[in-house]
């Protein structure tokens, strides 16, 4: 694992003035699970920036951040998809290579297929990281989001922070 040093000196500029945000959610959201996981019914939400082709990219020129989500289909080939994760702060090689790595889907789709996890959702959910000033994401995108998968019966989300 990189050490704060290993990070390029604009990054380690930009972390010493970087404005951290703290939620004051309380109490902290926290949903139990209810059921095993070989009866549960998962999507993957990942920060990578991920979009299938037909999609637009995220918006790098949004100053604070793009809060705005991208709906991933369930029956996509992981490898199709487009990563417009504007943060040089780490290494896209892994997930240019393999999608799999911000995006697990076909590891997923094993575990389905082996009955650890019930099943998949239709859909799974994609949002930029980077996020300067997340207020928009906290209160109005990840609900929305939130929302959609609790339409759909989902029991678990696997969240892939990049």
């Amino acid at each position: 694992m990189a050490s704060y040093e290993d990070l390029k000196l604009p990054v380690r500029l930009f972390m010493q003035a970087y404005p951290f945000f703290r939620a004051a959610l309380d109490p902290v959201p926290y949903a139990p699970l209810r059921k095993p996981l070989r009866e549960s019914h998962v999507a993957l939400v990942t920060t990578a920036g991920l979009h299938t082709p037909a999609q637009p990219a995220f918006d790098s020129s949004i100053r604070m951040g793009d809060s705005s989500f991208r709906e991933i289909p369930g029956s996509i080939d992981p490898q199709s998809l487009l990563e417009s994760h504007k943060s040089d702060s780490f290494d896209h090689a892994g997930i240019q290579a393999d999608r799999n790595v911000a995006f697990p889907l076909d590891r997923f789709r094993e575990l389905a297929s082996r009955g650890e996890i019930g099943s998949l959702n239709r859909r799974h959910f994609s949002f930029m990281g980077s996020i300067i000033e997340p207020s928009q994401l906290i209160y109005a995108t990840a609900p929305q989001v939130a929302l959609l998968l609790a339409m759909d019966g989902v029991d678990v989300v696997f969240l892939t922070p990049v």
